[in-house]
């Protein structure tokens, strides 16, 4: 398979959407005096993961299916701290991933090796 399914192209493009968006809102933080700069740096970290997975998912790196799994899952544990209603939406953003990267057509995308 050569063409990219449009389901690894959603997920990408919303990896890549959401992990540049977050840096771009969260620079700020960098210049707060009060920030701690091990948490500023952790939200960093976590948001170049979403635009770096998002980026391997378009170069058909198959770990990259499961960091953004994995990515998600932190998120809803993230998100059961804050609330309730921020953990549902976590989870039903993790299925919905979860189907789209590992339906049939996807996982065939990123077993293709090509020529």
């Amino acid at each position: 398979m050569e063409r990219r399914p449009i389901t690894v192209v959603i997920v990408g493009m919303l990896f890549i959407l959401a992990g540049c968006m977050s840096i771009a809102f969260h620079v700020k933080d960098f210049f707060q005096p009060d920030a701690k700069l091990s948490e500023v740096i952790w939200a960093l970290v976590v948001r170049l993961t979403a635009l770096v997975c998002g980026i391997l998912l378009f170069f058909r790196v198959d770990w990259a299916r499961w960091l953004a799994v994995i990515w998600l899952l932190y998120h809803v544990i993230i998100g059961a701290l804050h609330s309730k209603s921020e953990m549902a939406m976590h989870i039903v953003l993790l299925i919905v991933v979860a189907i789209l990267l590992f339906v049939p057509v996807s996982s065939a995308y990123f077993r293709y090796k090509g020529k």
